[in-house]
């Protein structure tokens, strides 16, 4: 055997499991598709990021018409949380159980919260996460307080925070996930700076799967991170059953690798797509597909972005610090969940440039842009079966994705919207995001315990295939209305548990053979 364990994507969820499993002393290889994120000033640059797309990946896929379209991916290590805006949240407990929506029923999982309660604490302390607790109606039972001390509202923001309450809402200082020292700012590596989201952090200030896992897991002798290397196939055993060699592409051409465990975290949608792309005569429909599950139940919220303008100018420089989760679970007509609204990074005119009319000016964009507080709006879409990911017959990615549980998504913007309107904001301006922005996608792979529904049991392991793991947000059977980033770190760990908790004989019982 080439390695003990081999982790394929160094995003959330494998950047953690390296992490986590690093000092067991096993051989670790960490397989990356695409390279570091070169720490320049560009990564500051809104032109650059908004505009021009430098860092997002060269690669389109065709939308169920087989249109093409741009995902906004980012193959990097670290993978999507280099451009993620760090607000970091635990999934309800009530998210864990079935849960009606006005369009069907979000699924429980076969885990309660309280049996990943643990791992939302580890998860929290590794991420070094600001937060505040006993202020969010909505907020779960937490065995452990924040590691850190919510990072407070600039004054603009604290108004708007002051005047919500007097309505009777319970605004909320957002989770989040960056290094700064809230007593003795001077000593931060975060300087609250306009660029954390969705921007790269130049400083290493914003934890990500990078700067959280990856770094401080390379630095185990037996440990090994293999970047820009892209794994185009699995190959299995005979019979099946197990995945024999790894094949990945190279600026040398193919070669493969072997390993006794074997860990898919390349993201929702390109985990399905290697397992099916890894089809043979053994699994004819793709790895782990006996039952026809790989790739269904897509996932990606309902997100939309929401401009307020106000006379007032808005010179917040960092204004990600508040949320609203009042109408999580109910609305005041609705008895059934809306979701979450919290604000965003402040939209400068490169950024608003992309969600507006091609007609408009920069001038206006500009005058927007000083005079807006910016809101990003998320509520929950459900898993549905045709919502799938395929593969053509050429092999490219096919995204069949139709939208679901939109009517609690319009009425929770039409209620932020009153809200704002009692505080002097006149114009408002929202976008919801398309196919086009496929951020938040999960649940390709969901796990469970029924075969027949599930890809993967309750310890991410695949039904089909004994020595296959997969990681990412892929395992998730409903989603909530929170960022999933928190949850798959905190599976990852709990996953990493579950493979130390199994007996060198069991797991590795062939490493001494190879």
């Amino acid at each position: 055997m080439d390695y003990d364990i081999i982790i394929i994507g160094a995003g959330a969820g494998g950047g953690t499991l390296a992490y986590a499993l690093a000092n067991t002393g096993k051989r670790i290889l960490l397989i990356e598709r695409g390279g570091y994120l070169p720490r320049e000033k560009e990564n500051w640059d809104a032109d650059e990021i908004f505009l021009q797309g430098r860092y997002q990946a060269p690669e389109q896929w065709l939308d169920a018409q087989s249109r093409p379209f741009d995902p906004q991916a980012y193959y990097l290590v670290g993978g999507n949380t280099k451009f993620y805006g760090a607000a970091l949240q635990r999934m309800r407990a009530e998210d864990f159980e079935d849960l009606h929506h006005v369009d069907g029923v979000s699924p429980g999982w076969p885990l309660t919260y309280d049996e990943f309660e643990t791992y939302y604490t580890q998860a929290e302390s590794l991420f070094k996460i600001h937060g505040q607790q006993g202020e969010d109606p909505t907020e779960p039972p937490m065995s452990a307080d924040y590691p850190f001390p919510a990072l407070p509202h600039e004054p603009r923001i604290q108004a708007v925070s002051n005047r919500l309450a007097a309505q009777g809402l319970n605004p909320v200082h957002l989770t989040l996930a960056v290094d700064r020292n809230v007593e003795q700012p001077h000593q931060s590596a975060c300087i609250r700076c306009d660029t954390c989201d969705p921007y790269p952090c130049l400083l290493n200030a914003k934890l990500d799967a990078q700067t959280a896992c990856v770094d401080p897991a390379v630095q185990h002798d037996n440990v090994t991170l293999l970047a820009n290397t892209q794994v185009t196939r699995l190959l299995t055993t005979a019979d099946g059953r197990h995945i024999d060699r790894v094949e990945i592409a190279t600026d040398r051409g193919l070669s493969t690798l072997s390993a006794q465990v074997v860990v898919v975290a390349c993201g929702a949608i390109n985990s399905a797509a290697l397992l099916l792309k890894s089809a043979n005569a053994q699994h004819p429909h793709g790895l782990a597909n006996r039952h026809d599950q790989v790739g269904r139940n897509l996932m990606k919220h309902n997100h939309s972005a929401l401009i307020a303008i106000a006379p007032a100018v808005n010179s917040t420089v960092f204004p990600k610090t508040l949320g609203i989760h009042d109408y999580y679970f109910n609305g005041p007509s609705q008895d059934y969940p809306l979701g979450q609204i919290h604000l965003t990074g402040k939209a400068k005119w490169q950024r608003l440039k992309q969600m507006a009319p091609t007609d408009m000016t920069q001038a206006w964009l500009e005058y927007l842009s000083k005079h807006s507080v910016d809101w990003w709006v998320t509520t929950e879409d459900l898993p549905r079966a045709d919502n799938r990911v395929e593969l053509t017959h050429d092999g490219k990615i096919q995204v069949h994705f139709t939208p679901n549980n939109l009517k609690p998504h319009m009425e929770l913007i039409s209620l932020l919207e009153q809200h704002l309107k009692e505080l002097d904001f006149y114009l408002f301006w929202h976008q919801r995001m398309d196919l086009s922005v496929f951020w938040h996608q999960v649940g390709t792979c969901r796990f469970g315990t029924d075969p027949q529904t599930s890809v993967l049991d309750v310890n991410c392991r695949t039904h089909d295939v004994e020595n296959l793991y997969v990681v990412d947000a892929s395992f998730l059977p409903s989603m909530g209305a929170m960022n999933p980033t928190l949850t798959i770190v905190a599976n990852a760990l709990r996953v990493a548990g579950q493979l130390k908790a199994v007996s060198e004989k069991q797991l590795f019982s062939a490493v001494d053979k190879c």
